[in-house]
């Protein structure tokens, strides 16, 4: 181990991020958790004003969910983090625009996203303004807050299993039929067994909405490479 690697990984423990008060972001980070604040209180207001509405706003808000889980799982997850699966160039940059930013957007050729960042967010909260009172909460800061505490809440309970040989990863089944908050991201035991794939979910009655995606995708010749679990 390099003494830089070293050095990092004693500052890592030192400091301990996880431990400190979730008000307390890292060095940097304030514009972040004032935007979680922000977007936490228009949703409040949001559901207050309008707890039931159109069914056009509705619908709009839910495609938006969609498209961001999708890219989440299928382009940041198992495309840029784990590199399961090559995606037609114009494809991969459609689902960068919906999902998260992670640390591959720094590099060449997705430095354009690192910095298209802010006014990305900027739309993302104020394009629902285009239906009204309406599409602004729902469309804006109810989607981001439910889309935020679903993608937490799967990544948190697929982590909370009993750690053997320091992998506490589990499939949530019950979580299947919540795709909306999963998309295949539940079978997480799945994952880490066979991190080098593409696939999830492993049996038929395993729902994996990413894979299904991806399979469409490699169908159509918009993805190739497509790594999927060597079974035995």
């Amino acid at each position: 181990m390099s003494e830089t690697t070293k050095e990092s990984a004693a500052t890592l423990v030192l400091n301990r991020p996880w431990e400190q008060p979730f008000w307390k972001p890292a060095k940097g980070k304030w514009g972040v958790l004032a935007f979680i604040v922000i977007i936490h209180v228009l949703a409040l207001i949001g559901l207050i004003l309008f707890p039931l509405p159109s069914l056009k706003v509705l619908s709009v808000t839910l495609l938006f969910m969609a498209l961001g889980g999708i890219g989440t799982t299928v382009c940041y997850h198992r495309t840029l983090a784990h590199r399961t699966v090559k995606l037609n160039r114009f494809v991969e940059q459609m689902l960068i625009f919906w999902t998260g930013w992670a640390p591959e957007l720094t590099k060449s050729p997705y430095q354009f996203w690192a910095y298209a960042e802010t006014p990305i967010v900027a739309v993302s909260l104020l394009c629902g303004l285009a239906l009204g009172w309406q599409g602004f909460f729902w469309i804006g800061a109810v989607r981001l807050v439910y889309s935020l505490h679903m993608q937490c809440l799967v990544n948190s309970l697929t982590h909370l299993g009993h750690a053997k040989e320091g992998d506490s990863s589990m499939n949530v089944w019950w979580l299947g039929p919540l795709q909306f908050a999963a998309w295949g991201e539940n079978w997480h035991k799945n994952h880490h067994t066979f991190a080098g794939s593409a696939r999830l979910g492993l049996h038929w009655w395993q729902t994996d909405i990413g894979w299904y995606i991806i399979y469409a995708l490699e169908t159509l010749g918009l993805a190739h490479n497509v790594k999927r679990p060597q079974l035995r």
